[in-house]
């Protein structure tokens, strides 16, 4: 009897070409699909929660697999993990409905983008944050972000690449603090387009450097000027950080 299981899993994306499997490069899923055949002893397919890129890391990430396994829930992420490497770890796995899928059953999720806001480097922080030397001013980037919380066509917030049927998306909050010199930018939305949360952090430093006035960028959002946003932030402070399901599958 085919059964349908999801499973949350964690992972540091540095050595990794993103999440979906490719001809050339290793990719998360295929690690990942690797020591699940192993363990159930049938080639698997996963269904992931989104196509994070190369140098994204996730602190909360679901796929989901059909398998003819017996295997019990409980047992599987401990028979996983010993054919996993040591920067991809399964942390729990569910079985749920036949219908059920990571991408399409996802609700809304939310990133977490970290800037180590220092003139010297942390070595702890390498490929885990952005290193930006000059001071940047946390209140000024919460203006700015401000301004995107809402239903939006954020077509000037992405990069070329996955075209979709859509670039309106609602960003339900995106909240910037600062503890010390660590600078953390929180976004929940129903969605991302490409490279949209890195575009969204790159605005708001733009901002914070005097480049864009916070209150101008609803004008270049309805415009769809990608060029008068800010720069796409650099991948390795990106965590995929929570998902909502309707599910109990974290």
């Amino acid at each position: 009897m085919e059964r349908n299981i999801a499973l949350s899993l964690m992972y540091v994306g540095t050595a990794y070409h993103g999440w979906q499997a490719q001809k050339n490069g290793v990719t998360v899923e295929s690690t990942l699909e690797k020591a699940l055949e192993w363990v159930v002893g049938h080639p698997v397919k996963c269904v992931g929660a989104g196509r994070t890129d190369a140098g994204v890391h996730a602190l909360k990430y679901v796929a989901n697999f059909h398998t003819t396994s017996a295997i019990p829930c409980d047992r599987l992420p401990l028979a996983v993990n010993t054919r996993l490497p040591d920067d991809i770890v399964v942390v729990r796995a569910t079985e749920v409905a036949p219908e059920f899928n990571a991408i399409g059953s996802c609700v809304k999720k939310e990133y977490t983008y970290r800037i180590y806001n220092s003139r010297i480097r942390n070595a702890f922080f390498v490929d885990r944050a952005w290193l930006y030397p000059k001071r940047l001013d946390e209140h000024v980037m919460q203006r700015c972000a401000d301004q995107m919380v809402g239903t939006h066509d954020f077509a000037a917030l992405k990069s070329v690449g996955t075209e979709t049927r859509t670039t309106v998306r609602t960003v339900y909050y995106f909240d910037i603090t600062r503890n010390g010199e660590i600078i953390e930018c929180k976004v929940c939305a129903n969605g991302f387009l490409y490279n949209m949360v890195r575009a969204m952090v790159g605005t708001c430093v733009y901002a914070s450097e005097g480049k864009l006035i916070p209150e101008e960028l609803p004008h270049i959002m309805e415009r769809g000027d990608r060029t008068a946003a800010g720069p796409t932030a650099p991948p390795g402070g990106l965590y995929m950080s929570k998902l909502w399901y309707e599910e109990d599958v974290l």
